[in-house]
């Protein structure tokens, strides 16, 4: 660990944290480059406790003491600023005073995520960051094993999606399924029973799927707007719904992610 202490925020050292509203510069830096965005002394706890590898970081003064420690093993730059110079910084009040540039580790394959796994969340083409990051709150909140992400669903490590799922993105096993919804073959080979959370008129409630004591489940969520693909309801096992009251047909996805995954947590 090297503390840099900054004094001007137009050091090309900087080009990890600067220019944060740019989003040719972002994707260059977080996925072309294989690099995310870590805010906050707890998310940044959790990456480096996952094994992830700091390339370098930008701190308020007042949480080098704090941080110090977990990046003294590592040969990077700790730049240390004053709270009004990093103000200059857009979007720099979002991440509460300390940000690391990591290095994104490899993905696994789907079938060593699924390995061990009992319940599986698979996202198909949320745009939302917001609402992957909340997905995998719930998940490793509510006790399921692993998270599979369809080629077009948003990114998981982009900085929005870390700092809303409180960095359990770093801590649930997840990776892209590579082909979709073909790939749903992979989980029926391992086991699973794909639950298409959606609206039909033959769908199963939720509370008697749930009921039903399946080992192995795959509840498959679709986008905001459009729900699962036609390809993917025909891929499942059961098109299963949550039901709902006064007229209201449906629940935010992140929102029905986390229902779902209480009603079937592992029971004793």
């Amino acid at each position: 660990m090297r503390v840099v202490y900054v004094e001007d925020l137009a050091d090309p050292q900087l080009d990890d944290f600067t220019r944060l509203t740019d989003v040719a510069l972002r994707r260059r830096l977080e996925t072309d480059g294989g690099l995310y965005l870590a805010e906050s002394a707890k998310v940044i706890q959790r990456a480096l406790a996952a094994g992830h590898r700091p390339r370098a970081a930008l701190l308020q003064e007042a949480f080098l003491a704090e941080l110090a420690p977990l990046l003294e093993p590592f040969d990077v730059p700790v730049f240390v600023a004053s709270a009004d110079l990093l103000a200059g910084i857009t979007g720099f009040d979002l991440h509460r005073g300390a940000l690391v540039s990591m290095h994104r580790p490899e993905l696994p394959e789907v079938a060593e995520v699924l390995r061990d796994a009992r319940r599986v969340v698979v996202l198909e083409d949320l745009a939302d960051h917001t609402n992957v990051g909340a997905i995998f709150r719930a998940a490793a909140g509510l006790g399921a094993d692993a998270v599979l992400v369809t080629p077009r669903c948003a990114d998981p490590l982009y900085r929005r999606s870390v700092r809303v799922s409180m960095g359990t993105v770093l801590q649930v096993p997840w990776t892209r399924i590579p082909w979709w919804p073909e790939g749903s073959r992979l989980l029926h080979e391992a086991g699973f029973t794909i639950a298409a959370l959606a609206l039909s008129h033959d769908a199963v409630d939720l509370g008697v799927f749930a009921d039903a004591g399946h080992e192995k489940v795959a509840i498959v969520m679709g986008s905001e707007g459009d729900g699962l693909s036609r390809r993917a309801l025909a891929e499942a096992d059961a098109v299963v719904t949550i039901p709902m009251q006064h007229g209201v047909d449906s629940l935010n996805v992140a929102a029905a992610a986390s229902v779902a995954l209480w009603a079937l947590r592992p029971r004793a």
